[in-house]
């Protein structure tokens, strides 16, 4: 392959928004854990982020969800995932030609600047238009919703089948009313303005990607290194 270099977005937005009064931002599993795989297979990695600042989702940060390896990895200043962290840039810093894929990370947060983020889009939409891979895991395929190639003015996900963080689950995380009240989109939603087939798992947690084309998404936390490696496996065709 050309290269071997790839971004990983990050979401800005760090607002309180569960009813519990903690914030929502970056879902800390859902950029380690590609992080983890794409340098395992010998992948530079860059994040990025709309603003070039970013914060954790708290409850992210539990037991529940960051624990054993994750945990030490994200607790050390010194792994190799919190190095790369503190070299998070904004898109205007960063030259797509570059790379060759864009993983679009998650957490609710993703919900309230990937649709209108435009430094982001724009260079998910320059590495795709070169012939690399757009993945995205969680609530990261809401970044669809501006991704419209610039010659034909159509989304380049257009009726092509991919998946997302499901309604059902935003039920059962008991958010999916505020989000109608803060007129935040659903995966679902952006999906359906857009004419992208939306296609869900068997169960909400369950670890479940797709790959259509150059185009590759995960459901999940669960799903986050599974989508990283359909990524590698989609470039390299």
């Amino acid at each position: 392959m050309a290269s071997k270099n790839v971004i990983i977005a990050l979401t800005s937005y760090n607002e309180v928004f569960y009813q519990d009064g903690t914030k929502t931002g970056v879902f800390v599993v859902e950029a380690l854990h590609p992080f983890r795989e794409y340098r395992s297979q010998g992948f530079n990695v860059q994040f990025v982020s709309e603003t070039g600042t970013f914060g954790w989702d708290e409850h992210s940060l539990t037991e529940t969800f960051l624990n054993g390896q994750d945990k030490e990895d994200f607790d050390n200043d010194n792994s190799e995932f919190q190095l790369a962290l503190k070299k998070v840039k904004k898109p205007s810093e960063v030259n797509p030609d570059n790379y060759d894929i864009f993983f679009a990370a998650a957490g609710h947060g993703s919900c309230f600047d990937f649709p209108t983020a435009k430094g982001l889009q724009d260079l998910a939409l320059r590495i795709y238009a070169k012939g690399g891979i757009v993945a995205a895991v969680c609530h990261g395929p809401v970044i669809f919703a501006g991704l419209n190639d610039k010659k034909t003015g159509k989304n380049i996900a257009e009726g092509k089948s991919l998946t997302g963080f499901t309604d059902e689950g935003e039920v059962v995380l008991n958010v999916l009313d505020l989000m109608r009240e803060k007129n935040v989109p659903t995966v679902v939603d952006v999906f359906n303005k857009c004419g992208i087939k939306y296609l869900a798992p068997i169960g909400p947690w369950d670890d479940f990607s797709l790959t259509d084309g150059r185009i590759v998404t995960g459901v999940n936390p669960a799903s986050a290194t599974s989508t990283a490696k359909r990524s590698i496996i989609a470039l390299s065709k």
